[in-house]
Formats: C-alpha cells, structure tokens, sequence
C-alpha cells in the first residue's frame, strides 16, 4: 500500500499508510446499508406502526416531498454526523479501521467534515464514478471532497505499539506534576509524542529543546532546569497527560 507523509506542525514528517480503494468502498458499503435500513425502519415506523400515513392525505406534492425530506433528514447527514463524533469515522470505516486526517497534521474538524460532505454530492453521482475516478488519479486515493478539505483517509490496521501511540505505562501510584497538561488534545499529545521519540532515536537535541519551549510555552509552564532535564520533563508531560485522561494501558 502507499504511503502518506503528514508534515506534524514541529515540521517532523509521520508516514502513515493511505487506506486503499477498496476498503473505503466496503466502508461506503456498509454505511449505505446501515442507511438504508433506517430508512426502511422510519417508514415502517411511521406509516405502518404509527399509522400516520393520513397526514399526506391531502396534502399536495410539494408538503408531500417536506415530509419524506424530513424522515430521511438523518440519513442524509449521516457521515459528517458520525464524522464529527468519531472524529473522522463512520460506523463503516470503524468497522474497516479507517480514519479521515488532515494532511497537514492537525485533527480534521467539522468544516473539513461539511466540505467532504458537500463534495459527496459530486463524488457519488453516476453511481460514484466521479469519486472513483478521482480516487484512482490522485495521489493519495483523495476523491474530491478529500482534495478540496485538504484531508486523506488513512488505514489503522498497521501493527503498533504503546510507543507509538499517546498511551504511556503510569503505575497504580504515579502523582502527576503538571494538570496543565488536560489543556492539550489527543492529536497534540500523539503529535508531541511522536516527535519526542524520533529525536530521542536520533539524539537530536535541537528538536527536544524546541519541544519543550513549545510545551512550556502552549501550558504557560516555568521550570527549573536544575530541578529536571528537557527530556525529563517531556516524559512527566506524556505521563501525566495519560494520567488524567486515563489512557492507561
């Protein structure tokens, strides 16, 4: 599979793996059941259970076709719903293990959700050859709701460990240092994380200092160098972020 490289803010480059076609097809799929069978459930619920198919009655085409638009509403807005909520997953692309990411680095957000959204207006006609054209031209499987929010969907499927995510190993007993810390996002931790052990790898202490003038300064934290080392402290961060917002492992 091809790989993406997201330029993270600290302009470190993270490769991560572009999903392929065919797993967001099968998550299209799988959503597009899982809509289908609302629709037939609303309407059963309404017309036949309820029995308040009287309310067309007399209605002329126009308050007929309010009412339907009404009850398939939420299936309508279905992805940039679940989207928003799952931050960047429908229930077909969880299932699939997929995710919507900015290219740039940063969480996708609800306008990146709306533009994808609008956009599937035109990737899915013809019976979505629009979007599979564009899917197998562009560079990263981006069909043109991902081109124009500048996002890509990435696959979740490569085998990681607890380094290469937010999660860190904290004891039973640990006693945080810093609650500043709950002022940060799961993205900034994985996004400081991330980079704090390529350059521990690498020994680059330019970066760990950048780093850690970057914490200091988003948390409005001041630390005394001799009481702790910049590695040190970008250490208690993780540890004390996992802490309260118990992602233990």
């Amino acid at each position: 599979m091809s790989q993406i490289a997201i330029n993270t803010s600290q302009n470190v480059n993270i490769n991560f793996t572009v999903a392929s076609i065919g797993e967001r097809i099968l998550a299209f799929i799988i959503d597009g059941v899982i809509r289908i069978a609302y629709i037939f459930f609303i309407f059963y619920l309404f017309f036949s259970v309820l029995n308040l198919g009287y309310i067309l009655n007399g209605m002329d085409d126009w308050s007929q076709g309010a009412v339907y638009i009404v009850l398939t509403f939420p299936a309508s807005i279905y992805p940039i719903v679940f989207e928003s909520l799952m931050e960047g997953q429908t229930p077909g692309k969880k299932i699939m293990k997929i995710r919507v990411v900015k290219i740039d680095g940063y969480q996708a957000g609800f306008g990146d959700y709306l533009i994808r959204w609008i956009f599937r207006l035109i990737d899915t006609t013809f019976l979505g050859l629009i979007g599979l054209i564009s899917m197998i031209v562009s560079k990263n499987n981006q069909r043109l709701g991902d081109i124009a929010s500048g996002t890509a969907v990435i696959s979740l499927k490569n085998q990681i460990n607890i380094s290469h995510t937010i999660l860190e190993n904290i004891q039973e007993n640990y006693i945080p240092t810093f609650p500043q810390v709950i002022a940060l996002t799961d993205n900034d931790m994985r996004i400081i994380k991330d980079n704090y052990l390529k350059a521990v790898r690498i020994d680059d202490r330019h970066v760990i200092s950048r780093l850690s003038d970057k914490i200091k300064s988003i948390l409005k934290l001041e630390v005394d160098p001799r009481e702790m080392t910049e590695r040190q402290f970008i250490g208690i961060i993780i540890k004390d972020y996992n802490y309260y917002t118990g992602k233990d492992s």
